[in-house]
C-alpha cells in the first residue's frame, strides 16, 4: 500500500492544464506512455527535431534506474531509498525494481507536480513487507523533503537517495544534493543522472533551449562531466564512475554508444 501521504492536497483532484506542455508529460511520452497530451506531443517532438537522440537517451535513464537501484539492493545491501523527482510512474519505477531484490524495502517518493501526485497515489503500490510513501514536496527544499521523509524513513540507517532527470530543473543543485547527503548516514549512496552538456554540445544546448521556452518558470541546465563529478565531493564512486547511461555496468546487448547523459552512483564513507 502506499503509506504516509504528506500532502494536505490529498484528497484534490488536480485540474490539468492541456493548452500548455508540461515536463512531466513529455517526458512520459518519450518513454512511450499515455499520461501525455498533443501539446505534450508536440512539445517533444520539436525538441527531437534538434535532437533526435532524446528519446535513445531518457530510455537509457531508465535502465541505469533499473541496473543502479538493483545494484543498490542487491550488492550494497540498501533497504531504503529516496526518490526525489518521481516523474509519471511507468513500467518499473523504484520500488518495484527495489522489492524484487529485497521485498521488505522502504522508498519514499517526492515530487510537487500535482499531476505526477495524482498517479503515483494511484498505482505506486507497495509489498506487504515494505513501504511506498509519496511526499508532495518540491526537490528545490531539502528541509521539507527530510523532515518529511523521517516519518517513513530512519536516518540511523543507510538511505540510497536517487535524483534521476530533474537536477538540471533544480535552482541549486548542488546546495541540495549537499543537503540532503549531510542529513543521511554513512554507508548512503546517492544515485544521478542529468543531460550532458559537452556530448553532442550544439544539439544539447539548442535542445535545452527548446525545452526551456516549452516550460514556463523553468531553466534547463544540463552539465559537463566535471560538472557532475562535483556532485560527489566527499562521496566515493561506484565503477565505473562517472560515465554514460548506458555505459554504467551494461546488461549484454545494451549498446555502446555516447548517449548525451551523465549517470554516477556514490557512497557516503
Amino acid at each position: 500500500m502506499i503509506s504516509g501521504p504528506e500532502s494536505t492536497k490529498e484528497h484534490q483532484i488536480p485540474l490539468v492544464d492541456t493548452s500548455v506542455p508540461h515536463q512531466a508529460r513529455v517526458y512520459d511520452y518519450w518513454l512511450g506512455g499515455k499520461d501525455n497530451f498533443a501539446v505534450d506531443r508536440a512539445m517533444g517532438d520539436l525538441a527531437l527535431q534538434v535532437n533526435p537522440d532524446i528519446i535513445m537517451g531518457v530510455r537509457a535513464n531508465r535502465d541505469f534506474l533499473i541496473r543502479a537501484v538493483r545494484y543498490l539492493a542487491g550488492e550494497a545491501g540498501i533497504r531504503q531509498f529516496l526518490d526525489i523527482g518521481t516523474g509519471i510512474p511507468t513500467a518499473n519505477n523504484t520500488h518495484e525494481v527495489a522489492q524484487a531484490v529485497a521485498p521488505d524495502s522502504r522508498v519514499v517518493y517526492v515530487d510537487k507536480d500535482p499531476i505526477v501526485l495524482a498517479h503515483a497515489r494511484a498505482l505506486l503500490t507497495s509489498t506487504p513487507q515494505g513501504t511506498c510513501a509519496y511526499l508532495d514536496a518540491d526537490a528545490n527544499d531539502p528541509d521539507t523533503i527530510l523532515m518529511l521523509a523521517e516519518r517513513t524513513l530512519d536516518f540511523s540507517q543507510p538511505i540510497a537517495v536517487t535524483m534521476l532527470a530533474i537536477l538540471q530543473v533544480l535552482k541549486d543543485p548542488y546546495a541540495v544534493i549537499e543537503r540532503i547527503m549531510r542529513a543521511v548516514p554513512s554507508g548512503s549512496y546517492l544515485a544521478i543522472s542529468i543531460p550532458a552538456s559537452d556530448i553532442d554540445a550544439e544539439r544539447q544546448a539548442a535542445a535545452a533551449a527548446h525545452l526551456t521556452e516549452g516550460s514556463p518558470g523553468v531553466t534547463l541546465t544540463f552539465r559537463s562531466r566535471p560538472e557532475v563529478e562535483r556532485f560527489f565531493e566527499g562521496l566515493e564512486l561506484v565503477g565505473p564512475g562517472v560515465t554514460t547511461a548506458n555505459r554504467w555496468r551494461p546488461l549484454p546487448g545494451t549498446p555502446d554508444r555516447e548517449l548525451p547523459a551523465w549517470v554516477a552512483v556514490g557512497k557516503k564513507p
